[in-house]
């Protein structure tokens, strides 16, 4: 399928709301034309150089229209694609595009390792007082909180490709457990170093039937 290509280094997951500000020429042209025809435009990840992977979004809002024709709008992110073919600008537009293939996207799971994943990032949201938005366990997916636990730039990229949603709870499950485990020792460190400098009660050593070799 060929989609129009607007390059951007972020990552962006089905499902979620995707804010741009429009103010390069082409780009604006670009969104008067998925306004126009109600088409759809690509964001593929530009990262290492490279665009190999991206997601198909959808024009939602043109929220506001500045003076000098630059854009807020809103779009929902819909499906990733690889990406098989770049032009700079596509026939007949300033815009660039080129040809896709969309991933087939497995989306179910076992609701106990949903739950356990969901636990974890309930731990880790506690670990840094911050309250965790409520979400219902059927509701919940690899996406929900993937921006929002910490994972770096190549670490969403990397869990974009996964196409197996058991795999991609595994991979957060993975990073979970080792950030909880990292900031649990910061806490300890944490109180060690607040403790330095207290009188502390120790419990004498028993050395009644202490014999040295």
């Amino acid at each position: 399928m060929q989609l129009p290509l607007f390059p951007l280094q972020s990552v962006f997951f089905p499902g979620e709301t995707v804010p741009l500000h429009i103010f390069e020429d082409r780009y604006k042209q670009l969104i008067n034309d998925c306004r126009d025809e109600a088409m759809t435009f690509g964001i593929p990840v530009y990262i290492n150089n490279k665009l190999e992977y991206g997601t198909e979004v959808q024009l939602v809002e043109v929220v506001t229209t500045y003076e000098g024709g630059e854009m807020d709008v809103t779009c929902i992110a819909r499906q990733v694609f690889k990406v098989l073919t770049f032009e700079n600008e596509l026939e007949g537009k300033t815009y660039a595009g080129g040809t896709v293939a969309f991933l087939e996207s497995d989306y179910d799971a076992a609701e106990s390792l949903r739950l356990e994943v969901l636990g974890k990032i309930e731990e880790l949201y506690d670990l840094m007082a911050v309250q965790l938005p409520q979400i219902a366990v059927d509701k919940f997916n690899s996406y929900a909180f993937a921006h929002k636990m910490g994972l770096s730039f190549e670490q969403e990229y990397e869990l974009l490709q996964l196409t197996n949603e058991t795999e991609r709870l595994n991979y957060i499950k993975k990073h979970l457990d080792t950030t909880i485990t990292v900031l649990n020792q910061i806490n300890r460190t944490k109180a060690v170093i607040e403790m330095n400098g207290h009188f502390k009660n120790f419990d004498p050593l028993d050395f009644e039937d202490f014999k040295v070799n």
